[in-house]
């Protein structure tokens, strides 16, 4: 059986305001530990995605603070504590002192993960 952890996963990621460990499973799903250290809404770097928005639907568990995923049916908050589900159709609003762990499939996570980073490098 296929496992990870944030201390062993095979991918780091920094940015200003974000902390990223992944591991891509042989099951098709892309774990992902993540550490928010500044508040942003990431609604901008999704242009060029269907509706403008990611695709890639998401379960995860926050064990600190929150995190906001805007659709266009509105908008849901999930804090500490909760286990939640997102669909295709969203964009992320993080906060500082957040802590998450998401499964996502790593076909449309690499998809989503092509735009959002060719996104940032025209943004500087």
């Amino acid at each position: 059986m296929p496992k990870t952890s944030k201390a062993n996963a095979a991918e780091h990621l920094t940015l200003e305001g974000y902390e990223g460990h992944f591991t891509e499973m042989d099951t098709g799903y892309t774990v992902a530990f993540e550490k928010y250290t500044a508040d942003v809404d990431l609604t901008e770097y999704f242009k060029g995605l269907p509706d403008d928005r990611c695709q890639c639907p998401h379960w995860g568990y926050v064990f600190s603070g929150k995190l906001t995923y805007k659709t266009a049916d509105g908008e849901e908050t999930f804090e500490a504590g909760d286990a939640y589900h997102v669909g295709p159709g969203h964009t992320p609003v993080l906060f500082e002192g957040t802590e998450v762990v998401e499964f996502s499939p790593t076909e449309e996570l690499n998809r989503t993960i092509a735009v959002v980073s060719k996104n940032m490098e025209s943004m500087g």
